[in-house]
């Protein structure tokens, strides 16, 4: 026995206040089934069935179909870029294959405009040839043709 057990107070269990309610159907276990559900909550639920809609009717409204457009204004706007950059040094010709480039894909689209792609193509060939000329030029001052 260890010294001073005895001076301990001993625990009271009194028995519960009349606020408690006691049941005598509370669970063994907690969250065991108390029969309370009428079916699971994961139960499949009862589908009516309705008749198929009419194919005839009118529609009165209907989603527009997408249209994607503005590769032919960024394929100008790229070509303009690259004529400008071009006009300045010679290292501007990647710009301009890209609006090139992009020209051709958008004359191949039937939604873009063709007259603005047609430029863009112009705009990008005078811009790689005139950075072409400029790197010409270059390497010619430098003696890189002999």
């Amino acid at each position: 026995m260890r010294p001073h057990d005895d001076d301990r107070p001993k625990p009271i269990v009194d028995a519960p206040s009349p606020d408690v309610d006691v049941s005598a159907d509370s669970s063994a276990l907690p969250g065991m089934h108390r029969g309370g559900f009428q079916r699971l909550p994961t139960a499949p639920v009862d589908v009516t069935m309705q008749s198929a809609p009419t194919l005839d009717a009118p529609v009165e409204w209907a989603p527009s179909a997408p249209v994607s457009r503005g590769l032919a204004g960024w394929a100008l706007g790229s070509s303009i870029v690259g004529l400008v950059v071009s006009l300045v040094v010679g290292w501007g010709f990647p710009i301009g294959l890209v609006g090139a480039i992009t020209a051709i894909i958008a004359l191949r689209r039937p939604v873009e405009s063709r007259q603005v792609a047609v430029w863009a193509l112009v705009l990008g060939i005078v811009s790689v040839l005139y950075s072409a000329g400029w790197l010409w030029w270059a390497a010619s001052r430098a003696n890189l043709f002999g």
